[in-house]
């Protein structure tokens, strides 16, 4: 018998780690190769991490709940070939890997190209314990700050404020004559706590997930905000005429949302500064435009993509966010369904909503939010009309973009919805 190890693997583009949401077997069972063994949720898809080998499971190393980098161990599986596997073979191979992660670490100490590249987990971490992580130097690859850096620093007691000068907890400190004073440590605010007939809910989950993104967007991202209004009467009215014979004929709804996302996809093609990201001393512009769409089903919010959307036709995109949505409510979605994104478009009007200014999916340059179309009377030609008006808002990464192409851009996607029309406008 062997020993075997089971890492997390990668389950999507940019995804750097998973959270075990629960352990489908157990220390004694066997499993056969491809099976699944365990549920991991990222920030991009919930997934099954199934087994590389065939035989029993000798040890789960992470617990569910536990954060584990792609690349890291998750448990041990015990398989057929080689002389009786033990308890100190397992014990050996752990410390086989320890010491030739240290070894790795040591090597990776001259690199500092990855410092400032910091996971969900640890930007948590620090906030949750008041780290600078500016003064903490990474034992990852490229110098890149990892769970267990803050975990020793966490132990030690020895906290890093911004200003000080402090070391790695892999490095020794240089024998000084005198310990330099430091100021006292600022005290750090309770969590507040919950008072009787107060419901506590667990961050687990998904939600967990959305609230690391959602933290990583908004403390490395400079966003800013700009929103146009949009009369879309003639729209309205073109989809209002077609639903019912397009539903009898494709199965499917014709929404309003298809026609906004073509449009997006038109002026995005025309616009490419708008459809880049940001590389850190570069800004990569896409070829292809995937639009990532935000579908809620109860409590989770996923970000499907629907791929190459400036080459489909309005139906095929109506097509995509019916499927999407609905592989989202039945747990369908895949890893190939989730990545590839390079532009949110956010139905916000599906909730009434007016007027909002979205946080962007990162790494992404920019997210549009549709509000609700709402009749409003609107002075045209010296008299009032009711005309059916929408308001897009646009959040854009201020490092790649500016008002002016944002301006151009959404003037152009206002150029195009005011002129679809049952003359001009085709939905196949």
């Amino acid at each position: 018998m062997a020993v075997e190890k089971i890492n997390m693997p990668q389950l999507g583009e940019s995804v750097t780690e998973g959270t075990i949401s629960s352990w489908l077997v157990g220390v004694g069972d066997q499993v056969n190769k491809y099976d699944p063994i365990a549920e991991v949720m990222t920030d991009k898809v919930n997934a099954e991490v199934p087994s590389s080998f065939t035989g029993t499971i000798k040890e789960l190393v992470a617990n569910e709940g536990d954060t584990i980098a792609v690349g890291e161990l998750i448990c041990y599986i015990e398989t057929e070939g080689g002389g009786e596997s033990t308890s100190e073979e397992a014990a050996s191979s752990k410390e086989k890997d320890t010491s030739e992660n240290e070894s790795n670490e040591q090597a990776d100490q001259g690199d500092q190209s990855m410092k400032k590249r910091y996971s969900p987990a640890v930007l948590r971490m620090a906030q949750d314990n008041d780290i600078d992580l500016n003064q903490v130097n990474g034992s990852g690859k490229g110098g890149r700050i990892t769970r267990k850096d803050l975990e020793k620093i966490i132990s030690s007691g020895d906290i890093p404020k911004a200003g000080e000068q402090t070391q790695s907890s892999e490095q020794p400190q240089k024998t000084q004559s005198a310990p330099a004073p430091s100021a006292p440590e600022a005290p750090k605010g309770p969590m507040p706590e919950a008072q009787p007939g107060d419901v506590e809910i667990p961050v687990t989950g998904v939600r967990k997930a959305i609230a690391q993104n959602m933290v990583k967007s908004t403390t490395e991202i400079p966003h800013a905000w700009m929103a146009i209004e949009v009369d879309v009467t003639n729209l309205v009215s073109y989809r209002n005429e077609m639903k019912s014979e397009f539903k009898q004929k494709e199965g499917y709804s014709l929404t309003f949302f298809a026609f906004f996302v073509k449009a997006v996809a038109q002026a995005l093609k025309e616009f490419p500064e708008i459809n880049s990201t940001w590389a850190g001393d570069k800004i990569i512009q896409k070829k292809d435009i995937n639009l990532s769409i935000a579908v809620a089903s109860e409590n989770q919010l996923f970000v499907p993509v629907i791929k190459n959307a400036d080459d489909k036709s309005i139906k095929g995109i109506a097509k995509d966010i019916v499927e999407l949505a609905n592989k989202a409510r039945n747990g369908k979605l895949t890893n190939d369904d989730m990545q590839g994104g390079t532009f949110t478009v956010n139905n916000t009007g599906s909730f009434g909503s007016v007027q909002s200014m979205g946080v962007i999916n990162h790494p992404q340059a920019a997210i549009l939010q549709v509000e609700s179309i709402v009749k409003r009377p609107v002075y045209i030609d010296g008299m009032f009309a009711a005309r059916d008006m929408v308001n897009l808002c646009l959040s854009l990464d201020h490092r790649i973009l500016d008002g002016l192409v944002c301006g151009n851009f959404l003037a152009r996607v206002k150029e195009i919805l005011e002129n679809i029309s049952k003359d001009n406008t085709s939905i196949y």
